[in-house]
């Protein structure tokens, strides 16, 4: 009789975007593309679109903790990312679901649609910093969640992403990946700082596209996925960049919405 080897799976935990660029969508389809299972814990039920996020309806920590349950009771997930976790309540049932989770964790402090709309209550940053920093194998959080992370002013070089890198690994997080989408120059550069000291940095040359709707959501995710795999974090870090810059570049040739579209998760398989 011939044995199956089982298809790794990820779990994202995060809230739901109707438009399909962001949050939970934009997660199963980076795993999909990838060639992971996705499963999926909702935190959140948004109204949005290319443009707003017009409505939020944060779903009660009673059914977080039942998904939670459920997903890890019967699948065997090789790696979790955290997304969007709007209030201190949801933080603390989250967290303590995956205190003995013996997987690697990809948070991804979710603070700020790309509309601008607020996607995390300010009285929940605290929540985040201590229940859930130090369960992440991974930080990845933009220059400006960086700064709310550590309450100083935004990173204006790579010296002090750096800096700034270093001092969110003081607060529990075995790396951090600082991104530079926020950044200014034609080059784009991201910084993976590891506790052990290790720093890979990788540069891309930055598209002229307004549709990058997802990005964070997708990078974190497809981050997820090579650790699902097996992969070591740098190759996870190395593969999901390269599949990341291949979204953005293929974004514009879709034509979803007249906002920030998304980026193209499919760009290996359809156009």
């Amino acid at each position: 009789m011939s044995t199956i080897a089982p298809v790794p799976i990820a779990l994202t935990i995060a809230g739901s975007d109707s438009s399909g660029g962001a949050g939970i969508q934009a997660d199963l389809k980076a795993f999909s593309a990838l060639g992971v299972y996705g499963a999926s814990v909702i935190t959140a039920v948004t109204a949005q679109n290319t443009h707003a996020v017009t409505a939020v309806h944060n779903i009660p920590t009673n059914i977080i903790a039942a998904q939670l349950d459920a997903v890890f009771d019967d699948l065997n997930a090789g790696a979790v990312k955290i997304g969007m976790l709007a209030t201190s309540d949801i933080i603390g049932t989250v967290g303590a679901a995956l205190i003995d989770y013996p997987g690697p964790i990809v948070l991804d402090p979710v603070m700020i649609a790309k509309s601008g709309d607020a996607l995390l209550q300010t009285d929940a940053i605290d929540a985040l910093r201590i229940r859930l920093l130090p369960l992440a194998a991974l930080l990845t959080p933009n220059i400006p969640e960086a700064a709310v992370l550590l309450g100083i002013k935004d990173a204006t070089s790579i010296e002090q992403m750096e800096e700034q890198g270093r001092a969110l690994l003081e607060m529990g997080p075995k790396a951090v990946l600082m991104k530079g989408g926020h950044a200014q120059g034609a080059d784009c550069v991201d910084l993976l700082l590891m506790d052990d000291g290790f720093i890979l940095e990788l540069h891309a040359p930055r598209i002229d596209t307004k549709n990058t709707h997802g990005t964070g959501c997708t990078l974190s995710a497809s981050i997820a996925a090579g650790l699902a795999k097996g992969l070591a974090l740098d190759d996870a870090m190395r593969v999901a960049h390269h599949y990341l810059q291949g979204a953005i570049g293929a974004a514009d040739d879709m034509g979803i919405g007249s906002g920030h579209g998304p980026v193209h998760h499919f760009h290996q398989t359809w156009t």
